[in-house]
């Protein structure tokens, strides 16, 4: 077996890991993705890795600033602390052994409740502020997920016009 299929074969790995972690946040998913194309463009080194490079890992890398920007601006606005987010997420990692893969998102739901009811007394505003701090994330999911898909895209386009040319 070739580096370049080799290669291949483990972007494409990283890369379908990467958008699992957008999805369930559990790992950092356009991370994997901007590794990926690396390991790509440096084991290859033609035109097609290099586009997969600047291209690909150019738009994970918009989609997470994009995602983080989203969110925090958001949660500013609401006057959120990010202590919010972080209690939904140890919140996830328990749903996540109590009543798998479902506990994941119910644990995150749960946690930020929690942590905004105990922060604020009011089981109302806990509620409102919950449910904005959720909007927040879920948009910044979707952004840094669509560029996650656009960067896999390239990717599959690369490595096709790598094979077919060679």
């Amino acid at each position: 077996m070739t580096a370049a299929i080799l290669a291949t074969i483990v972007a494409a790995i990283l890369i379908v890991i990467g958008l699992l972690g957008i999805i369930f946040p559990v790992l950092p998913g356009s991370i994997f993705i901007i590794v990926a194309a690396v390991v790509f463009a440096v084991v290859v080194q033609a035109p097609e890795g290099w586009w997969m490079l600047g291209l690909g890992g150019g738009l994970s890398a918009i989609g997470l600033s994009a995602s983080l920007l989203l969110t925090g601006r958001a949660m500013r606005r609401r006057r959120i602390p990010n202590r919010s987010l972080l209690f939904g997420a140890l919140g996830a990692v328990v749903g996540m052994f109590v009543l798998p893969v479902l506990g994941l998102i119910l644990g995150f739901v749960v946690g930020l409740f929690l942590f905004e009811l105990h922060r604020q007394r009011d089981p109302r505003a806990a509620l409102g502020s919950s449910w904005a701090a959720l909007k927040a994330a879920g948009l910044g999911l979707i952004v840094e997920l669509a560029c996650g898909l656009a960067a896999g895209t390239v990717f599959v386009l690369a490595a096709l016009t790598y094979f077919i040319t060679a």
